[in-house]
Parts: structure tokens; C-alpha cells; sequence
């Protein structure tokens, strides 16, 4: 069909057969504009701060914005939008860039997001998503049972580690009624005590965890004078050291005390897949739940987390119904009923990515990269550790290196991670322990090599003399 003189044409879509077509010049503008920023960035994050990228942002749209009154036509929107978007990002793929618990994606699991956006299922009904429902439910009974060995353990796939730990609290609210009590390390991950407030619970109980972990005896303590029941959450990874509670005595303390436990190994729970490594988390499988997030060890792009049941049946307090999604008639007759898998409706197949990444490498592979970002930030501690320069906190338990310099104070710390950020040289968390403010790498960019190393040192000697 022709269209009308003067009539502009309709843009194409993602999908359909012609929509692979459609997307393939765009994809090399997109890829184009990518090189192109990451060239002119030149560093693991743009040099100038806050208002300096936000006027480079503003001076790229120029007069017309993001809305005007006559559009610019697909190749400059992503042309001027991913370049101001590259040149101003904090690139994870960067050495340098080593702050958070934020890591860099495999291309592997990039390209299968882009198949995700472009097909659009929503996994809130079979007939918007009936492959990627199914793909979804092998993925996550896959990766439930590397953690636990029973015969119907299952997962849900989750925004990320906050999503996860607000689901776990909330099916223990349903198994144990709104006088159940959160008990947590002050180490705790900020969304336990959030999920206990956000779901009408008693304030959640802080212990105290001087030595970076929850201590069972403190624990003991606490279970034997909280009434009622209890949900005890311990961190497998904690965001400030990646330390990780010890778990067989917690768990013990747990059976001992008929306390339910939630294990949130956001951070850590992929060593399961490391033979090196797996013996770290050993009794993870006792808890009643678990946080995985895929996106910090797993390597994925946001968002990936998932929370893992040893039953089935412990979801089932999620079951929902809404006739237009899941009418009674449609689950009899054998349409799966996806609603009870998340609080969430309308769901993004998240789960795909996370399948064609494990498909790709293999537990062997998972298991290399993990081992060898492992490795890499056992090397910075053990230069750190030699340098006269700089003191190392703790050799470290997974990929966090906790470090200062020997001489600096903690305000001269704190301004000399803002001024590597302003300049755009180098992007380092903070984080506090023994009452002292500590610089913070978070390796997980399974890239990064020795000489990476060497200049992070060199770049922070030369910032700490002047």
C-alpha cells in the first residue's frame, strides 16, 4: 500500500519478518555511535563531573530536546543519543572502573537481550510469551537446583538482590503472620530492613557484626529472647567487603530455634559453579531461600536477579489470579499460569539473556571467569600489601579489595576518590570499616590484567603525593 503524498511512513518495528531488516542498519548507527563515545570518553568515566556531563548531554540535543516538533529521523536520534550516552558513561568494561557491584556484560548476553527487546514478550500471560515462558521455567529450575538438592527446588526471576530479598521476606510473612520478626547483621544488605518496613513487619533487628560478620553467639543471643516467629537473613557477599557469614552455625542456630532462614548470596551465590571456590558456601542449601543476582558474578546486563526456593510450593503464596491473564478455564486446560512467578505484571524475559549465557560458556566457563576474577583481586591485595604506600585491610574473601593510603586521613580519602572521579581517571567505592574510611575496588571485569593493576597503583601514588 502507497502512502498518500506528504504522508510520512510509518517507522518500521523490531519484530515480524521484516523486522530483523529494520534493525540491522540501525544496530550499526548504534554500534558506530558506541566506538565513537568510548573514544571520545577516553577513560572509565567522563572527566568533569556532574554539571559538565550534564551540559554536554544538554549541549548534544541542542535547541530542538528530546521532543521536537519535527522528529530528526532514527540514524541522528541514535547517533546523538547513544554517542552523549557512551562519551558520558561509567564504562564497567574499564579497568579503571571498579566501584560497585556492577559488572561488565558479555556480548554474548547483550546480543540475546537485543532478540528480548525486539520480540517484547511479556511474561505475565502464555500468549504473550510462549517459548520465552518456557525457556524461563527451564532456566530457573536449572539454577535452583545447583543450590539446592531437592526434587522440586524453583527460582524466580527477579529485577535484581532487592527484589529477591523483599520476596523472601514477604513469603515468610505469609507462612508466619505480620508479628514475624527480621533479625539481620548490621553487614545486611540495606533492603532487609527496608522489606520489613515496606511490608507493614516490626522494625527488622540489627546485630551488631564487628568483625565484618554476623556472629553466632550474638545471634544466639538474639534468638533466644525474640518471641514469636523469625526470620533470620544472612549475606553470602556483603556489599562493603564481600565477606560471608558463616553458614552452618547460623543455620544450626536457625533449626535449633525454629527460625526460618534467608540467605541473601547476591554477590557470592554463583562460586557454587567454581569447584575452587564453592566450599565457601557450603550449607547454603539449608536455607529456606536464596538471592542470586546474575548481574554482578553472572555477567549479565541489568536486570538479573532471581530468588530460589528448595520447593515449589513455598511460592505458592504468590498465586494471583486476573481473568483477562489467567482465567480458571484457560489453567485447566493446561495454559501455564504465569502471575504467581513475580509481584511484577508486565515482565521482561529477562531470563533469556541469563539462558543463552549459560548455554554459551557452560559450567566450566562460568566457573574460569569467576576463578579468574577471583584471582585478579588476590593479585591487587598482594600489591597492595607489599606497597609501603598503601595498607590492605583483609586479603579478600571474593572480588573486593579494601585499601588506603598509608599517611591519608579520612576526609583526604574521601577527596581524593572525588577528584579521580572528576577527572575521569579512575572510579574506586568507599566504604567504612574499623572505624576508618577505606577505598573500595570491586573487581569484576574478568579482563583486567595485571598491568591494569599496575597502573591503578601508579595512577593512585601519583594522586596520593600531591
Amino acid at each position: 500500500m502507497t502512502a498518500p503524498p506528504g504522508h510520512r511512513a510509518t517507522p518500521p518495528l523490531a519484530g515480524g519478518p521484516d523486522g530483523p531488516a529494520a534493525l540491522r542498519p540501525l544496530l550499526d548507527t548504534v554500534l558506530d555511535a558506541l566506538t565513537a563515545g568510548a573514544h571520545d570518553r577516553g577513560g572509565p568515566l567522563p572527566a568533569g563531573g556532574p554539571d559538565t556531563v550534564t551540559a554536554r548531554v544538554h549541549a548534544a540535543l541542542g535547541d530542538t530536546g528530546l521532543l521536537p516538533a519535527h522528529g530528526t529521523g532514527a540514524h541522528e536520534a541514535l547517533r546523538t543519543l547513544v554517542h552523549a550516552l557512551a562519551a558520558g558513561a561509567a564504562d564497567p568494561a574499564d579497568p579503571l572502573c571498579a566501584a560497585h557491584l556492577h559488572c561488565p556484560p558479555l556480548a554474548v548476553a547483550a546480543a540475546a537481550d537485543l532478540a528480548a527487546s525486539a520480540l517484547n514478550p511479556s511474561l505475565d500471560s502464555w500468549d504473550q510469551a510462549p517459548a520465552a515462558s518456557a525457556v524461563e521455567a527451564l532456566l530457573t529450575r536449572a539454577l535452583a537446583a545447583e543450590f539446592y538438592d531437592t526434587p522440586h527446588a524453583d527460582a524466580l526471576v527477579t529485577t535484581g538482590g532487592t527484589e529477591a530479598n523483599q520476596l523472601a521476606v514477604l513469603l515468610a510473612r505469609e507462612r508466619h503472620g505480620p508479628a514475624l520478626t527480621v533479625l539481620h547483621g548490621a553487614n545486611a544488605h540495606h533492603s532487609v530492613p527496608r522489606a520489613a518496613w515496606l511490608l507493614g513487619l516490626p522494625p527488622a533487628t540489627e546485630l551488631p557484626t564487628p568483625t565484618g560478620t554476623l556472629d553466632p553467639a550474638r545471634l544466639a543471643e538474639a534468638l533466644a529472647t525474640t518471641p514469636g516467629p523469625t526470620l533470620v537473613t544472612a549475606t553470602a557477599g556483603t556489599t562493603d567487603a564481600g565477606l560471608i557469614d558463616p553458614i552452618h552455625p547460623i543455620a544450626d542456630l536457625c533449626d535449633r530455634y525454629g527460625a526460618d532462614l534467608h540467605i541473601d548470596a547476591a554477590y557470592g551465590g554463583l562460586l557454587a559453579l567454581s569447584p575452587r571456590h564453592r566450599d565457601q558456601l557450603a550449607g547454603l542449601g539449608r536455607a529456606h531461600s536464596l538471592t542470586i543476582d546474575l548481574h554482578k558474578l553472572g555477567w549479565q546486563p541489568v536486570a538479573a536477579g532471581l530468588l530460589a526456593v528448595p520447593d515449589t510450593a513455598l511460592l505458592a503464596p504468590l498465586a494471583h489470579q486476573a481473568d483477562y491473564l489467567n482465567a480458571t478455564d484457560d489453567t485447566e486446560a493446561g495454559l501455564p499460569d504465569l502471575l504467581g512467578r513475580s509481584l511484577r505484571t508486565t515482565r521482561r524475559p529477562d531470563a533469556l539473556k541469563i539462558a543463552t549465557t549459560l548455554r554459551a560458556l557452560g559450567r566450566d566457563g562460568l566457573a574460569a571467569l569467576i576463578d579468574r576474577t577471583i584471582d585478579t583481586a588476590h593479585h591487587l591485595a598482594r600489591l597492595l600489601d607489599a606497597h609501603p604506600g598503601f595498607e590492605l585491610h583483609a586479603p579478600p574473601t571474593l572480588t573486593t579489595v579494601l585499601f588506603r593510603p598509608t599517611h591519608a586521613d579520612d576526609d583526604h580519602l574521601a577527596t581524593l576518590r572525588r577528584t579521580l572521579l572528576h577527572q575521569g581517571r579512575a572510579v574506586l567505592g568507599r566504604t567504612h570499616a574499623d572505624g576508618r574510611l577505606w577505598l573500595k575496588a570491586t573487581l569484576l571485569n574478568p579482563h583486567t590484567t595485571a598491568g591494569d593493576l599496575d597502573t591503578l597503583i601508579s595512577l593512585l601514588e601519583g594522586s596520593t603525593h600531591r
